[in-house]
């Protein structure tokens, strides 16, 4: 059902709006205020010829039908996320800083890039493209550096797909919006206070703030997803190299490490959830926390890790303030803190709003992810 107007006036008077979602009533509101706001009835004309018929154009179509634009398309996030929306017949559209056969190129993420090939005729964007956490990063100004790309290369996506008349975002987060460490038993919600230590977090939380000022100015509707760490077929970094170090029985100092706690997801849950918050009704407006459903302490995840590519973890039981210590005189204190502390997160939320469960268990996302490590 559409919005049915009459044409002599743009104004809240003489609009009779047929409210059927969320966004549509928003993009009535939007119109409203603009009319109210400038007392003249061109400003609401110009946003009635750049916005409504695109919008009603799309609405006129199932969500379904309309391509999902995925950033970051050939990251380990976006790839995974381009490949399961067109197995399960989704039209699904790529962008690349540089393009190729099946993506569209748009160049750096950044507070101007280009986006208006890209979003052309879609119904949605999965936002995976960032600037990734990095330990010890070495970029002169590393809050400026993840602030161009994460928090205004986000916000210039978003406002340009809300001109585009993109029904929906879903924007890739991060758990470090909440935080580093949780205390074992008391997992993050989405409704805590957000508490970011480091620029990569800062930069999230503040393109989520930046996020929800745009979907409130423009009825563009805005979901974010905070995952915890992803692993999956080719991660990389400290868990490919963590199991790589199981493949082949070297002895690890952690088999006392009992007493923590660790909230994952794994990248096929990932993925489900996201293209579950493209479409379900629920999402729009919703922030939410997302993991395996089963937290490990350090040392189950190492020796289920092992089991997974049919080996034995060699866990060596060194007490737990031993390894801090030593960690700290060689300057490894954040390795330290994601082997030693707990990070859980709380993902009923996530549960009970989108009526979502996450449809891989540990062992099988486990045996996923060792697929190919050598030894």
């Amino acid at each position: 059902m559409l919005f049915k107007f009459v044409p002599r006036h743009y104004d809240k008077q003489h609009v009779d709006v047929k409210q059927t979602s969320g966004g549509e009533t928003a993009l009535a509101r939007q119109l409203f205020r603009a009319t109210a706001l400038s007392g003249t009835r061109g400003v609401a004309a110009k946003m009635l010829a750049r916005r409504v018929p695109k919008i009603l154009g799309q609405r006129m179509a199932s969500p379904n039908d309309l391509p999902v634009l995925v950033t970051g398309a050939n990251g380990f996030l976006g790839r995974a996320l381009v490949a399961e929306l067109a197995a399960r017949g989704r039209a699904v559209k790529a962008a690349t800083r540089t393009g190729g056969a099946a993506a569209t190129a748009v160049g750096p993420i950044e507070s101007a890039t280009d986006w208006r090939a890209a979003l052309r005729d879609v119904g949605a964007v999965i936002h995976c493209a960032a600037r990734v956490h990095v330990l010890n990063d070495a970029s002169a100004d590393p809050l400026a550096a993840y602030r161009e790309v994460n928090t205004e290369g986000t916000l210039n996506l978003a406002r340009q797909a809300a001109d585009a008349g993109v029904r929906r975002l879903v924007f890739v987060s991060s758990i470090k919006v909440n935080g580093e460490e949780t205390a074992p038993g008391r997992p993050y919600t989405a409704d805590d206070a957000p508490a970011p230590s480091g620029g990569y977090g800062i930069s999230k939380l503040e393109a989520e703030q930046g996020l929800h000022a745009i979907a409130a100015a423009t009825g563009l509707e805005v979901v974010i997803v905070r995952p915890p760490l992803v692993y999956g077929p080719g991660v990389k970094a400290n868990f490919a190299g963590m199991m790589r170090l199981l493949a082949r029985g070297v002895p690890l100092p952690l088999g006392s490490v009992t007493g923590n706690r660790r909230s994952l997801v794994a990248l096929d849950n990932l993925v489900d959830l996201l293209i579950a918050c493209t479409d379900r009704p629920g999402a729009a407006g919703g922030t939410f926390l997302v993991s395996d459903g089963e937290d490990l302490s350090t040392a189950e995840l190492l020796r289920r890790l092992a089991a997974a590519m049919d080996r034995r973890a060699a866990l060596l039981p060194v007490p737990v303030p031993v390894l801090a210590a030593g960690a700290a005189l060689v300057g490894k204190r954040e390795v330290a803190k994601r082997l030693l502390g707990s990070l859980q997160v709380d993902i009923e939320r996530t549960r009970a709003r989108l009526g979502w469960t996450p449809p891989v268990a540990v062992d099988e996302a486990l045996r996923r992810a060792a697929t190919g490590i050598s030894r």
